[in-house]
């Protein structure tokens, strides 16, 4: 019998050439009509965090915040028109990873996104990408809108391996047939429930890590494209909708956490 092997892929600089978080917000500002000091503000407020050492965690609490009263709908609405924007570009998909996606789905091998991201942007890359399962950051959503909390810890550290081992323990498969793909040091935790890790040249400590355990490296990234800012409202196209899991919630494997992509116009 066939034992379970299972791929799991980080997505902002792993699988693409940009963070979605970022790039969503900026879109999603301009499509509502807001000057572009508004997305540059936002982003040194949150550049300053990282920059006087605040951990990831409390950056990406912090870009949630800045979500209050946003519509939920209308944001996932504007995801699918931003995803469609950044493929325009041609450069979105980060070549070296995505061929090591499609070799795991061609030999059946089950892959799984684990990001600390979120639902939005996710669902168009995931159903592009022809992956049914995906972990990340939940929101925290209240009569249609985002309260500007997290249902959750942020899918990030010690909550990637935690999914990851959750993965696991459902379909019986074993850590050493199974590896992991990641670009920042923060997935070392993800890197270490699995047997093998490939790493995305990203930050130096991450590089270290990789010699010390003979982990391959995959060239990095090249800066991501410019990304054409939409000039009118949010429009939606409805595509698949993959199973998506949030780190508060979700790791009864008999039950877990799903969200249906909101119909929009």
């Amino acid at each position: 019998m066939n034992r379970t092997r299972v791929a799991f892929f980080d997505v902002d600089g792993t699988l693409t050439t940009s963070g979605s978080m970022f790039r969503l917000l900026a879109f999603y500002l301009a499509a509502m009509g807001h000057p572009p000091r508004v997305y540059e503000e936002r982003r040194r407020e949150l550049k300053a965090m990282a920059a006087i050492g605040c951990p990831r965690e409390a950056t990406n609490r912090a870009y949630f915040r800045g979500l209050q009263g946003v519509d939920a709908a209308v944001l996932a609405g504007v995801a699918d028109a931003w995803f469609a924007a950044e493929l325009s570009t041609g450069g979105y998909y980060h070549e070296p990873a995505l061929a090591a996606l499609r070799r795991h789905q061609e030999r059946g091998d089950h892959v799984v996104l684990v990001s600390g991201s979120f639902p939005a942007p996710l669902r168009p890359i995931a159903a592009d990408l022809g992956v049914e399962e995906v972990w990340c950051t939940e929101p925290e959503i209240v009569h249609g809108r985002h309260t500007g909390d997290l249902k959750g810890p942020p899918m990030i550290g010690a909550a990637k391996a935690e999914a990851v081992r959750t993965v696991l323990a459902r379909g019986g498969a074993v850590p050493d047939d199974c590896v992991a793909y990641g670009d920042h040091v923060s997935d070392l935790p993800m890197f270490k429930a699995v047997g093998s890790a490939v790493v995305v040249r990203g930050d130096e400590r991450l590089r270290t890590s990789a010699r010390a355990h003979g982990w391959p490296l995959l060239p990095g990234t090249l800066p991501p494209p410019a990304l054409p800012l939409p000039r009118t409202g949010p429009g939606a196209a409805a595509r698949t909708r993959p199973a998506f899991h949030s780190p508060h919630s979700s790791f009864a494997p008999t039950s877990p956490t799903r969200y249906e992509m909101p119909e929009t116009a």
